[in-house]
């Protein structure tokens, strides 16, 4: 068997590794490690339990197991088996089968999924009846791929070292195929197999790179990140909708503002926002960018909810403003340049990342507000905020005060008219017009100044 598992490792590993790592099966005793049956959810020991009465072998994997090993705590538990998808969904009626290119099962405790996946096997070794399970595109990108394998080749088949880690809840034993524990404890992200051909495979393997570099504060090892920079553009070439799905993983876990840092540094941030890009490279500030992610990562480490469309109002907003800017040059009015420009910036970045309508609708809204919330006398502060996207443009009014966009002093005075009573509101309005009365109505800024909002 093991003789097999290195014929796979070295075919994995490609021509063009130089030192490819030994492997070696490490089954690592219960006295020798931190992982307890009491961290993990009782809904994965349901799972990894029924598996194992039926007769299958069944192991806790992944993410799961890396984080209880660095002394975290996870948020998901994922199951691998040598059950087929097919069996694990008759054997749990609170399952459903997912996926085409991964074909895998949800078993579904209320809001608590369990992620159960068949053991994968060294495609390249397949069967002949096999190869419509497997297909890739002329990058060498995997469209689809649902060869069954043994253990050792599924842990072969993983992406990085420290994710292909098993714990087996009978012997309580962790077994390291890849030697992912040592890259824990060096705290090195590190691919299994040759780096290229891996990126080939999946592109968004490099994003997963960063996002556990991010995540985790490690760093990316050095044959696991030369190729990145260069493969960076095989990115265009995965679905929008995917690639959307990818960016919300990659800021909403808390560590947005680092990797933004490394998504820049790889050059990963071009294929994902190639508008956004090209502004910040022509000038525009991306100061508003970080302060947003910042402002992201304190929320959810407060446990706060993280809106999709507030983040992808920021990640365009330096795209937005220069082509907002660029109407305006060619004489457009401000308010007609901004919808025009709103509806520019979307329709191009759907082609790199997909945005769902019920998006795109409270992005532009957010947007337009910018330029609402500064009108305040009369009724209008009182119309503003009834509307029902009033707070997350006021959340983007202070990201942009605190950015240094504009002047301080608008995010405060919205901070204080939402905490006061019907009679400090009329006070407030009624200061906004002392000292003349009503503003009088301001001429047409020329078409050359920068906008304002």
């Amino acid at each position: 068997m093991f003789e097999t598992v290195k014929n796979s490792l070295s075919r994995l590993l490609g021509n063009n590794s130089k030192k490819p790592r030994k492997l070696e099966r490490r089954d690592i005793p219960r006295d020798e490690h931190n992982v307890s049956r009491s961290m993990i959810s009782e809904p994965a020991k349901k799972v990894l339990n029924r598996l194992n009465k039926a007769g299958y072998e069944a192991y806790l994997v992944g993410g799961g197991v890396r984080d209880i090993l660095l002394d975290g705590q996870p948020k998901d538990f994922d199951i691998a088996t040598n059950a087929t998808p097919e069996e694990v969904h008759e054997l749990f009626r609170n399952s459903r089968l997912i996926g085409r290119r991964f074909r895998i099962v949800h078993v579904l405790f209320g809001r608590e999924v369990i992620e159960v996946t068949t053991f994968r096997g060294n495609a390249q070794e397949a069967d002949q009846d096999d190869s419509d399970h497997r297909q890739t595109n002329e990058h060498g990108q995997l469209l689809r791929d649902n060869v069954y394998g043994n253990m050792e080749e599924d842990a072969l088949r993983r992406d990085f070292t420290i994710n292909a880690l098993y714990y087996c809840i009978r012997d309580f034993t962790v077994i390291d195929f890849a030697g992912g524990v040592n890259d824990l404890n060096n705290r090195e992200i590190r691919l299994i197999g040759d780096p290229e051909t891996r990126y080939r495979e999946d592109p968004v393997r490099m994003l997963r790179a960063i996002r556990f570099a991010a995540k985790l504060d490690f760093t990316i090892e050095p044959d696991t990140e030369a190729p990145i920079r260069e493969l960076a553009p095989l990115l265009e070439h995965i679905p929008a909708a995917r690639l959307f799905d990818e960016v919300l993983k990659l800021f909403s876990a808390g560590h947005g503002e680092r990797t933004y840092e490394l998504l820049q540094d790889y050059g990963l941030l071009a294929p994902l926002f190639p508008d956004t890009v090209r502004a910040i490279e022509a000038g525009e500030s991306d100061e508003l960018i970080r302060q947003a992610l910042r402002n992201t990562d304190a929320r959810i480490r407060k446990g706060k909810s993280v809106t999709p469309y507030f983040l992808y109002a920021a990640m365009l907003w330096p795209a937005l403003q220069q082509e907002w800017r660029r109407r305006q040059d060619h004489g457009e009015p401000v308010q007609p340049a901004l919808h025009q420009a709103m509806g520019k910036v979307m329709g191009r970045q759907i082609q790199a990342t997909s945005i769902p309508k019920r998006f795109s609708g409270p992005m532009k809204e957010i947007w337009e507000m910018q330029m609402r919330l500064p009108r305040r006398h009369g009724k209008r502060a009182l119309i503003t905020m009834e509307h029902p996207r009033f707070r997350a443009a006021y959340d983007f009014l202070l990201v942009r005060e605190s950015a240094g966009e504009i002047e301080a002093g608008l995010g405060q005075w919205w901070t204080e008219f939402q905490a006061t009573d019907e009679r400090g509101r009329e006070r407030m309005l009624s200061e906004l017009g002392s000292g003349g009365g009503r503003p009088k109505r301001r001429r047409r800024k020329p078409a050359n100044r920068k906008p304002s909002a």
